[in-house]
């Protein structure tokens, strides 16, 4: 199944509301969807954002891909930064261990 973080429509007609939600790409665009994790204002002259930053962390961890428009905002709120950070970190994390491994072999 593959996931997307993407924009839900609310509000009524002329002013539009949209929440940032974790749907099965399939599924339509106010249709069925998995989890709320931030919402976008685009009425408001200020804090348009509201973003569960661990939750979208977590969901882009296990694969989930943002539409482009999604991933904007999270460059804004600089939720994209922190997960890109944490991704590099892993790998680093990874190739020290790899490595470590490596020489422990060929000493013993």
């Amino acid at each position: 199944m593959a996931v997307k973080l993407r924009l839900k429509r609310m509000g009524s007609k002329q002013k539009p509301f949209y929440r940032i939600i974790v749907a099965d790409s399939r599924s339509p665009r106010d249709g069925r969807f998995i989890a709320t994790v931030g919402t976008y204002n685009p009425l408001l002259a200020d804090n348009k954002y509201s973003v569960k930053e661990e939750e979208i962390i977590t969901w882009l961890n296990n694969g989930a891909q943002p539409t482009d428009t999604v991933k904007s905002i999270l460059t804004q709120t600089g939720v994209w930064a922190k997960y890109k950070s944490s991704k590099t970190t892993k790998v680093a994390k990874t190739t020290k261990k790899a490595s470590t491994k490596k020489t422990t072999k060929k000493e013993a």
